[in-house]
């Protein structure tokens, strides 16, 4: 796949093809530039975290929509053990846009959940770029009724650009659907953890989204709705995308101030796309510590606790 690159970026990546030309000279011509190609490598790892340390909302927002950026399998391929897909709402069908399965991260044994979207123009149509229908709702609610069965904890990986919108999903329910999971997710009783990877739009992204913790890359978002729909919306200009980005707060900081969401995991400089092995490994390690944290608590105090989390968004003083 050709590298996407982001006109923020294009300094950076036009530093790198510079140093590995003159890498390639070294090598075909035999010509001494160790110290050029050292001083320039160091001036590129300062452009990276200049750059990517100060990205506005917006562009952050266009990092977690990279098309190369690691998708749900990505990460289970690198994070959970002997993983086995589970398929099929037992209804209607079977949706590719939501994956779910159980397998085994650091001896512990877990559901998974999770959107998943597609990098070829084949595949982007088979899973409907990330976009689930009611079925799909519905599988995900499956799984987790399975996991309370068998007392294991669920990770939810949020990355979709809200539910699929057609007709065929309207009729077969699918407010219905999300808004059954939202229920039904509060009680369940076991722990569970929502990690987004990506973007996390509206319903389609709440729809699994119910968590004890909600733990974010640092390149995410996550928010009602897209804002480039409350652009237009507000507007009726979604070329206003940016400014409904800023006054949104969709951010994974924005999230973590607003207590919202309960860790920001740091990326490899420059997005999770440029290293997925780091990006997984880094992301590991933080789902291991809260799912021993939340292992540790009863199921009548996490449930407790759960349904308290979600009373005190939106809340508010009058003075």
């Amino acid at each position: 796949m050709a590298e996407y690159v982001f006109d923020f970026e294009k300094p950076i990546i036009e530093l790198e093809k510079k140093i590995e030309e003159m890498k390639e000279l070294c090598y075909v011509e035999n010509v001494e530039m160790s110290e050029e190609i050292a001083h320039l490598e160091k001036k590129a790892q300062k452009l990276r975290q200049d750059i990517y340390s100060n990205l506005s909302r917006w562009q952050r927002v266009q990092l977690a929509r990279h098309p190369q950026r690691p998708y749900t399998l990505d990460m289970v391929e690198r994070i959970v053990k002997d993983f086995i897909e589970l398929h099929g709402d037992r209804r209607y069908a079977d949706d590719p846009a939501i994956v779910s399965g159980i397998g085994r991260i650091d001896n512990l044994n877990v559901a998974i959940v999770g959107h998943q979207k597609g990098r070829s123009t084949k595949d982007k149509l088979f899973r409907n770029f990330g976009m689930p229908n009611p079925e799909g709702y519905r599988k995900a609610l499956r799984i987790m009724q399975m996991a309370q069965k068998f007392r294991l904890p669920i990770i939810c990986f949020i990355d979709t650009p809200g539910a699929y919108p057609g007709i065929g999903a309207e009729e077969r329910g699918q407010a219905e659907a999300i808004a059954k999971n939202l229920f039904e997710m509060s009680s369940l009783q076991v722990p569970i953890l929502s990690v987004v990877i990506g973007e996390g739009a509206s319903g389609g992204a709440l729809g699994i989204g119910i968590a004890d913790r909600l733990i974010m890359f640092e390149n995410t978002w996550y928010s009602v709705i897209s804002p480039e729909g409350c652009a237009a919306i507000l507007w009726r200009d979604n070329s206003k995308a940016e400014e409904a980005a800023d006054a949104m707060r969709v951010t994974a900081k924005d999230l973590l101030e607003m207590g919202m969401a309960d860790e920001v995991i740091a990326e490899p400089t420059g997005g999770a796309h440029r290293d997925f092995d780091k990006a997984a490994e880094i992301l590991s390690g933080a789902i291991i510590r809260h799912l021993r944290e939340l292992c540790e608590i009863p199921a009548c105090d996490l449930i407790e606790q759960r349904i308290a989390r979600y009373r005190k968004f939106g809340a508010w003083k009058e003075k």
